[in-house]
């Protein structure tokens, strides 16, 4: 059992909190009566003096891969027709395979970790053609084991050859889960998904071959809308908007989680409540690539559950999901009513967990996966606070977890990696990618 233990404030959930000793055993956070039964030298200690402690933090939507092509030349302030151009030429160039998806997760992930991230959905879009698909899927998923983190691999598609696209997600969960129920590893470390792009660049043969793999093998589906290029693509080519062809193509349903939803109207937002989809806020994507700001409180208000996600290091060069909650607070109001701290954390952890089907991530509620950060609130940064909690996100817009623990293993401590170095990690992949590029 690992004991954490005198927090100033343990988050229960996004609107109770209570300070005091949080267990772990097996795996799962279990209730005060299951920790007392527990000899006393069975029992781990983490201190948490002068610390809050919250749920793992769930990272609903992100492109590890781009992890290798941060703050490209042509990459800002320019156009999604420029935008794509250039990161194929920089793909093209260094060259997509499973040592470069695995060196590229390897620090994805770490920078996660050392963030509070201890569950990441990656989206995974790029698959040239030839491509070793299954060593690219298993790459990413052993560079997330090998340093403790939970992962969710999308066998995304950006306009691949639809059947190609739905073999290769077969393929993906016969080699990864082959006996994995809904498509999850029996420990829970592991989760397949699919998920075309959008409809800006996929058919609706893609959506619907994609939506056969996951209805197969009971997967989670999910993808990408309305952001003001996706609208103005789909009203071009089809003529129609994108949550119309998305309802038309049978991807409105309980199962389907849909990233950005910047320019979506009160129409849609009730279409979208009505048929049970959760969302996922980037706004740290959305923002900087003119996209606009996701109506968040409305989208809450309609009944819609949703989470938060960084997207990929070619439109937001940090995977710092609680640096972009706190850009979530500040934006809110721009768009509906402000956000409150604890609502935007909450969205962080188990609203994106909800997004995956995953009851058991993003709450420290008894049963729960022993997935939790302990944040140090003792230093400068955070006097003067009145709330701990809400100063999570408001003080200190750099902030780091001081420990990590996922499954009930201290992944991070002291604010380093756990049996890795992280400026080994950083080191080889570039080392990789300039033996690439010479």
């Amino acid at each position: 059992m690992l004991l954490i233990r005198k927090a100033v404030t343990t988050m229960i959930d996004e609107t109770h909190e209570s300070p005091g000793d949080l267990a772990l055993a097996d795996g799962f956070v279990v209730s005060a009566a299951v920790a007392a039964t527990v000899e006393s030298d069975e029992i781990d200690v983490l201190d948490a003096s002068g610390c809050v402690v919250t749920p793992g933090l769930v990272n609903a939507h992100h492109h590890l891969l781009q992890s290798a092509f941060r703050t490209l030349p042509g990459t800002r302030g320019v156009a999604m027709s420029d935008w794509l151009p250039t990161m194929a030429a920089a793909y093209g160039q260094v060259g997509i395979d499973p040592e470069l998806a695995h060196t590229a997760a390897l620090v994805g992930v770490a920078e996660g970790l050392l963030c509070g991230v201890t569950t990441v959905a990656d989206h995974h879009l790029t698959w040239p053609e030839g491509s070793d698909d299954v060593g690219i899927a298993r790459a990413t998923a052993s560079a997330s084991a090998e340093l403790g983190g939970r992962l969710v691999f999308v066998r995304g598609s950006a306009r691949d050859d639809p059947e190609e696209a739905a073999l290769s997600a077969e393929r993906i969960v016969g080699a990864l889960v082959p006996h994995g129920e809904a498509g999850i590893s029996n420990d829970g470390m592991l989760q397949l998904a699919v998920g075309p792009a959008g409809v800006h660049s996929d058919s609706e043969q893609t959506f619907r071959l994609l939506a056969e793999v996951a209805e197969h093998h009971g997967l989670r589906r999910r993808t990408q809308a309305n952001e003001q290029v996706d609208v103005a693509i789909a009203l071009e080519k089809y003529g129609r908007r994108p949550i119309d062809l998305l309802d038309e193509w049978g991807w409105l349903a309980p199962d389907v989680t849909i990233a950005h939803l910047c320019a979506v109207t009160p129409d849609e937002i009730a279409r979208l409540a009505s048929a049970g989809v959760t969302a996922t806020h980037a706004p740290g994507c959305d923002l900087p690539m003119g996209w606009g700001i996701a109506p968040v409180a409305a989208l809450r208000e309609a009944g819609i559950s949703v989470g938060l996600g960084t997207s990929g290091g070619g439109s937001n060069d940090a995977g710092h999901l609680l640096a972009d909650a706190r850009l979530a607070m500040q934006v809110a109001p721009l768009v509906g009513r402000p956000l409150a701290a604890r609502e935007v954390l909450g969205m962080a952890s188990e609203g994106s967990a909800r997004g995956l089907g995953r009851d058991e991530l993003g709450h420290l509620r008894h049963g729960a996966a022993a997935d939790l950060c302990v944040w140090d609130v003792s230093g400068v940064a955070d006097a003067g606070v009145a709330d701990p909690v809400a100063g999570l996100l408001w003080a200190s817009p750099g902030r780091r977890p001081k420990h990590v623990v996922v499954g009930g293993r201290v992944v991070v401590r002291d604010y380093e990696l756990v049996g890795h170095d992280q400026r080994d990690l950083a080191a080889a992949l570039t080392r990789l990618l300039a033996a690439r590029t010479a």
